[in-house]
């Protein structure tokens, strides 16, 4: 079955794309987002939805209501990433060391578009949320919006969200029952020896060797304490140490990421780093402070949503093209506590070009493909009409 019309009209495809282009060219990264939330908060009132701001610092909220029925929220992140673009297209970033990155821009336009449909179509009942979450990328934006009672003031019976993805093919949906997402946690070690001459180290502690040690030592808890059916990244990303050629440094300090799939691999991995690092501080003699950040849990899909999700999805792009067993990704969403609260589904929405380069989110020379924007409306459009019927 091929991708199905969509019945986001060429006007709205057209303001649609001019939203995507004018928040890419003006990117606001975590808590910052005041224009980005300006431009939703306009959009979603001449939508006719009742609009509140202010959740989560700099979140947005509009509501829709017909009738009585179902209430289900659907979200969009707004942030961008602290990153310098490279790339030349007409709408590139104007703000220096900012730029959308990882298509966030395209999903506001999209659940703007869905919204801006959505109003006007008799064909749901119920109530309707479009959550518009700041600081997404590392600040935690999901977690302050249901701090600031996001459910409390807006209950929703379930939640949804989508994100695009260049490296599937154009047209598909991706997703799964259970985790969808990795925990993201991160860690900062210390490593404390004895400076001195390069030229005598008998007379210090080296804590350059005593790192090096670490940095082997520590593959060996993905290699053999974790089940090879298992998932753990443990990825060390920073050593700093010293400033000349002659001097061993007094301290070395490392930093990295570690990412699990499971509750029971999380906790197994920092008590293996931690176990670790206290036997290299022994055999080496320098001492080892290690702070372990606990940082977004897994996003985790439940079973009903999920299924609804695809059932929406195949009504856009065919059913042969809906992957309900997708492999779990080890990057991170802070999505996953809105999933703590409410039952829900996470979804990739396959972008790339075909026949072109497609770098990936997190690239310099990454832009969101335009050509998604009415597949993902579309799919909210479905998903809402699933879920809330007449």
């Amino acid at each position: 079955m091929a991708i199905v019309e969509s019945p986001v009209s060429p006007e709205l495809l057209r303001l649609m794309r001019e939203w995507r282009r004018d928040l890419h060219a003006h990117p606001e990264t975590a808590f910052c987002e005041f224009r980005t939330a300006d431009v939703v908060a306009r959009e979603l009132e001449r939508a006719g939805a009742t609009v509140h701001r202010g959740l989560g610092r700099t979140g947005v909220v509009g509501t829709l209501t017909r009738g009585g029925g179902p209430v289900i929220g659907l979200r969009a992140d707004m942030d961008a990433l602290d990153m310098q673009e490279l790339g030349d297209a007409s709408h590139r970033s104007t703000i220096p060391g900012k730029m959308h990155g990882c298509g966030h821009d395209g999903h506001t336009a999209m659940l703007l578009g869905a919204a801006r449909h959505l109003a006007a179509d008799p064909g749901w009942r119920g109530t309707l949320h479009l959550i518009f979450q700041p600081a997404e990328e590392h600040a935690g934006g999901g977690l302050a919006m249901v701090q600031d009672g996001l459910f409390d003031q807006f209950p929703c019976d379930a939640v949804f969200a989508l994100h695009n993805s260049p490296n599937l093919p154009f047209g598909t949906v991706s997703t799964r029952v259970g985790t969808v997402m990795a925990n993201c946690d991160t860690y900062e070690i210390n490593v404390t020896g004895k400076g001195c001459h390069a030229a005598q180290p008998e007379h210090g502690v080296d804590p350059i060797v005593a790192a090096a040690q670490l940095v082997t030592a520590m593959q060996t808890i993905v290699s053999r304490n974790v089940k090879p059916t298992d998932s753990l990244a443990l990825s060390l990303t920073q050593i700093h140490a010293g400033d000349t050629w002659n001097v061993v440094p007094n301290s070395v300090m490392l930093r990295g990421s570690c990412r699990t799939l499971t509750a029971a691999t999380r906790d197994l991995a920092e008590r293996r780093l931690r176990e670790v690092c206290a036997g290299v501080a022994l055999t080496s003699g320098a001492a080892i402070d290690v702070q372990v950040f606990r940082g977004y849990p897994a996003c985790v899909n439940t079973e009903a949503e999920v299924a609804l999700a695809a059932r929406a999805a195949a009504r856009v792009v065919g059913e042969d093209k809906v992957d309900t067993a997708c492999t779990p990704r080890m990057g991170s969403e802070d999505f996953a506590y809105m999933l703590e609260q409410r039952p829900g589904a996470y979804v990739f929405i396959g972008a790339a070009r075909p026949g072109q380069d497609n770098p990936p989110v997190h690239n310099p020379y990454y832009d969101f493909n335009d050509d998604i924007l009415p597949l993902g409306a579309h799919y909210w459009v479905e998903l809402v009409k699933a879920a809330m019927p007449v």
